[in-house]
């Protein structure tokens, strides 16, 4: 049984059914498939992890080389996407054009170059800098300065991936329960407001939404993300931006914001600013915000010239989880039943296909190198209770506004993020 039906849940549910058709395999959604982040994302497909190399490498039984093992996986899984998208006939665009960073400020460029240098301390170099002149062959911005450049990470749409997800595990035979609200799970069940439903094994797979369940409120904080998409630019439009290629892009600000070039022709791009909600509530009220949707489209307007006169179609937002220790996990207790993946703090499109293969080997018991991934059986520790918990957050969100706007003063790498940084998953 799974709880969840977004890309951890449904990935689980696909590789299970694949793996062994005999199996009952039941995916209970308290709303609709894809109804929380997974179908509202950014649609970045990457091997991003939130939890930095070294950070992996330093984890009590891991090391250097387990941490290269799972770096090395999340690209992998990058393919694995759009290897079965196309088998399995999903169509959500899936397409892999990389990841350009732009650094636009002087302490932007002191951070790509730095993290171009260590790259290659963590195995064969994939990371590329790249010089003003290489950066407009891929995307044209204002400011910039130079960049980074991986090729691993696809554009796709996410709400098209994971409605096609559901498609496809039903015709494999998993049954997906929807408008179906579990409020606690314990060994071998799940409690819902139409009775228990049994199993042998228990997925939890709620991602931002976990705090829902009894005892598991301060397991995940639910911290939201929102997205502003243009209207569809005509030809002459993308040939002063670029994005020929549709790598997603970004740049090396504090305060993470995200973009790509959609199959359609818009930019579809988001950002991090939305504030934090004391209790770790989600209400539907708390997926808009004005203040943070107009910053993002004047970041959008900012990083492209000739924009004037362009219409912001589309706006919306959704919490994504947090783990207390930035460090996604994944996981099954065999004694109780109990199974988990979450924590990805945004970073999930690709890492919920590695989180379903890996829980399938776990339930399967089969001993893949997967299982022996660092982040397997990981176990991140509670958040602080309230108020604590909402003052931290979003403490920490300004402080990364606060460093932004340091370094467009003092031009130089900012001291509050420094601080911050051990925090929120860095060196």
């Amino acid at each position: 049984m799974i709880i969840g039906a977004g890309y951890t849940g449904l990935w689980t549910a696909y590789y299970l059914a694949k793996a062994d058709p005999g199996l009952r395999i039941v995916v209970l959604e308290a709303e609709v498939a894809g109804f929380g982040a997974s179908g509202r994302n950014g649609g970045w497909c990457s091997a991003l992890f939130p939890t930095s190399t070294k950070r992996l490498a330093a984890r009590p039984g891991a090391g250097r080389d387990a941490a290269i093992a799972l770096h090395r996986a999340l690209q992998a899984t990058v393919n694995e996407v759009g290897l079965v998208t196309a088998a399995e006939g999903i169509d959500c665009g899936y397409h892999k054009g990389g990841t350009v960073v732009l650094a636009r400020t002087p302490a932007q460029l002191a951070r790509a170059r730095a993290e171009v240098a260590a790259a290659p301390e963590w195995g064969p170099g994939d990371l590329r800098f790249l010089e003003p002149d290489e950066v407009a062959e891929r995307i044209r911005a204002t400011q910039v300065l130079g960049a980074t450049f991986t090729p691993h990470c696809a554009a796709l749409h996410p709400g098209r991936l994971v409605r096609g997800l559901a498609d496809t595990v039903e015709r494999l035979g998993v049954t997906i329960h929807e408008q179906t609200t579990v409020t606690e799970l314990a060994p071998g069940r799940a409690t819902t407001r139409y009775g228990v439903v049994k199993a042998d094994v228990v997925v939890r797979a709620t991602e931002g939404f976990t705090a829902r369940l009894a005892g598991h409120r301060r397991t995940v904080a639910p911290v939201y993300s929102l997205m502003v998409a243009t209207e569809p630019l005509d030809a002459a439009t993308w040939d002063r931006i670029g994005l020929a290629g549709r790598p997603t892009f970004s740049d090396y600000r504090h305060l993470i914001v995200y973009g790509q070039r959609t199959a359609d022709g818009r930019i579809a791009f988001g950002g991090r600013g939305a504030p934090y909600h004391l209790g770790s509530r989600i209400a539907p009220s708390f997926d808009g915000r004005n203040r943070v949707f107009a910053g993002l489209r004047r970041a959008v307007t900012d990083l492209f010239d000739g924009l004037d006169g362009v219409e912001f179609t589309h706006a919306w937002g959704g919490p994504l989880g947090v783990a207390r220790d930035w460090f996604a996990s994944v996981g099954l207790d065999r004694a109780s039943g109990l199974a988990w993946a979450g924590g990805y703090v945004g970073d999930g499109v690709a890492t919920a296909n590695l989180a379903g293969r890996t829980l399938t080997d776990l339930i399967l018991e089969r001993d893949s190198d997967l299982v022996h991934l660092p982040w397997v059986g990981h176990r991140s520790p509670e958040w602080e209770p309230e108020p604590l918990r909402w003052l931290g957050i979003n403490a920490g969100l300004r402080a990364m506004t606060a460093a932004d706007l340091e370094e467009r003063v003092t031009k130089r790498p900012s001291v509050v993020a420094r601080l911050v940084s051990p925090l929120i998953g860095g060196q």
